[in-house]
């Protein structure tokens, strides 16, 4: 046998043994906080580990597609690196922000999930004696002035949308002890660098913004994907009332709430085809 020939049979070998999704379809790729993000982790088939540049990424198939889950620290710049890590390493066709969020609609509950049908950096703008004067950061390549309140690309939010419609989420115990099904909704969700839990602020953000949920990553993902022309949709699960309770809720519903966002977010993958964007 030649060497040419070995090298045949080996390359054949290696391509009936990796899944058919590997080759002609595009990634999809999913990010989150690292103890938010691992119910995805878990979900996937034939995962392995790929560092890049020092941070944790995970490739697998979910659901019959090819996923690579990324691992955020907190806060809108760290979400901003690693969804560029995830971009340029990956080339993902479209990518899903999974994890936890604040409640700031009052009808909202530990693990109801917000699919972000509008996002919003809510610290960003003028800052004046009489207040902060929101608005859009100015793209660094167009010059042009992007929106403050930035719509979902309508393909995806159709799909999650479609694909949220009949799915069962685990029952969570209310306040009063009563077992609750949580709901799936759509909303404004509002990003900051803060953890917040103020009643105050978080009631301002209701009446300015119309805000549904807040949280810490969303908004500055999605910035970086329209900058490089990548779909992208975030989907958060509620742990607290973002008041002064918060930190004590969100360490009780978590595991919960990062279990339902990670529900949402796969059955969104599952219906998603590769033209979508």
């Amino acid at each position: 046998m030649s060497a040419h020939s070995g090298v045949r049979i080996v390359a054949l070998a290696l391509f009936v043994l990796l899944p058919a999704t590997t080759f002609g379809q595009s990634v999809v790729g999913v990010l989150g906080i690292a103890a938010e993000v691992a119910p995805i982790e878990k979900r996937l088939h034939d995962s392995r580990e790929i560092t890049v540049q020092g941070y944790v990424f995970r490739e697998g198939t979910l659901n019959g597609r090819r996923v690579v889950v990324g691992r955020s620290g907190a806060g809108k710049v760290n979400a901003a690196i690693i969804t560029t890590l995830l971009i340029g390493q990956f080339k993902p066709s479209a990518i899903l922000f999974s994890g936890t969020a604040g409640a700031v609609d009052p009808a909202l509950f530990p693990g109801d999930v917000v699919i972000g049908q509008t996002v919003a950096q809510h610290d960003v703008g003028l800052q004046l004696a009489d207040g902060l004067r929101r608005r859009g950061l100015r793209n660094a390549v167009t010059g042009a002035l992007d929106p403050l309140l930035i719509p979902a690309p309508e393909p995806l939010l159709s799909v999650a949308r479609s694909s949220s419609q009949g799915l069962k989420l685990p029952p969570v115990a209310a306040r009063n002890g009563e077992q609750r099904t949580p709901q799936v909704v759509e909303g404004v969700i509002v990003t900051g660098d803060v953890f917040m839990a103020d009643v105050a602020r978080r009631a301002e953000l209701r009446s300015s913004l119309g805000a549904t949920a807040i949280e810490m990553e969303g908004a500055a993902v999605i910035q970086t994907c329209r900058q490089f022309n990548v779909s992208c949709l975030v989907i958060r699960s509620i742990t607290d009332r973002a008041d002064g309770q918060a930190a004590t809720s969100y360490e009780q519903f978590v595991a919960t709430a990062s279990g339902n966002a990670a529900a949402v977010v796969a059955a969104t993958i599952a219906r998603l085809g590769d033209g979508v964007r």
